[in-house]
């Protein structure tokens, strides 16, 4: 019988074994979608840091997705020679991390809705320098002229110009972040946010301050978030201002919840869901002209699987062994 913690990793590693796999049955849309919805799951990851370890719930998470996306287009060049990879994905990173650093040490002064707004307001405002201004090429945005490459001398060992390298390189992060982020939760750090959450002023009363904490992890939320917007913008080869909009920190925050708030693993599959929900109501050959509404599909459907999976898509597999007699209890990976 296994261990929660041990289920939980079962199940995170059957997914990562079914992503590496899919490339070698799925065509070109296909790898194309799955990068996309990769790229997304780094994102919720990133927010699932705050919002579900932290309880910081930031609905300015897409200024960094969008900073991170930007420079990452920016720094590459003229389209002389290809961009180095590591050294674009460090700057983008880093970059991301800044403005989060910047946002954080102030709107961390703030506390429940005043919260929420500043972290908005400070993501409108990074918005509004790239749609308003020709740093980033305004509404019409800027392309990508070349994507990056790892070479080692002449030898090219990763290009990003090739789908599934790319696909692969996407994964390959996805992996790190989600190691990562499961051993920053199993260190003193990560018991402190959870404290945090739980109780902040009985962590203060205890002697912890918590603002460096809650600052660390916003920084830290912010570098992943720049890494997944870094990916996007390498993905698509273009940027635009709609990046750093309200409505992608809305989606994303959905994403998390739709998942399960507090679960690693439930960011992964929110992220999921949500994107294949996206593609099935968009689709012509399944809904015929219903298609053009399908804001409308999307929202009913997520409103009932919160409504009747409250703790998230990470519940239904209690649910099922509930209704067979063999109840389940939880993991937080």
């Amino acid at each position: 019988m296994f261990s929660n913690r041990q289920s939980a990793l079962f199940f995170v590693l059957i997914c990562m074994l079914a992503l590496a796999v899919y490339p070698l049955v799925a065509g070109q849309f296909g790898i194309d979608l799955v990068s996309k919805i990769m790229i997304y799951a780094i994102f919720a990851l990133s927010l699932e840091l705050l919002v579900g370890r932290t309880g910081l719930v930031c609905f300015g998470h897409s200024a960094f997705f969008g900073i991170g996306a930007y420079i990452a287009v920016l720094l590459s060049g003229d389209g002389s020679s290809p961009p180095a990879l590591i050294t674009l994905m460090l700057l983008s990173v880093a970059a991301a991390g800044l403005y989060a650093l910047f946002m954080g040490a102030l709107s961390l002064r703030t506390q429940g809705v005043y919260f929420i707004m500043v972290t908005l307001a400070f993501a409108q405002m990074a918005y509004y320098i790239f749609h308003d201004t020709p740093i980033g090429g305004g509404t019409d945005g800027i392309y990508l002229m070349l994507k990056p490459v790892l070479s080692i001398g002449h030898s090219t060992l990763i290009d990003l110009d090739n789908a599934n390298v790319f696909y692969w390189f996407t994964l390959f992060c996805l992996c790190a972040v989600m190691a990562f982020l499961a051993l920053l939760m199993q260190s003193r750090f990560g018991h402190a946010l959870v404290g945090i959450k739980s109780n902040e002023q009985r962590m203060r009363a205890t002697g912890f301050s918590t603002y460096p904490y809650k600052l660390a992890a916003f920084v830290v939320s912010g570098c992943i978030a720049g890494l997944a917007g870094f990916l996007f913008g390498v993905k698509d080869a273009y940027v635009n201002p709609e990046l750093l909009s309200w409505h992608l920190s809305g989606a994303v925050l959905i994403m998390i919840i739709l998942g399960g708030l507090g679960h690693l693993r439930g960011a992964l599959l929110g992220a999921f869901a949500f994107a294949l929900l996206q593609e099935l109501f968009k689709s012509e050959a399944i809904f015929g002209s219903f298609a053009k509404h399908w804001q409308l599909g999307l929202g009913i459907t997520i409103i009932a699987c919160v409504a009747w999976l409250p703790k998230g898509l990470i519940e239904l597999p209690t649910r099922v062994l509930q209704r067979l007699g063999g109840p389940i209890s939880e993991s937080k990976l």
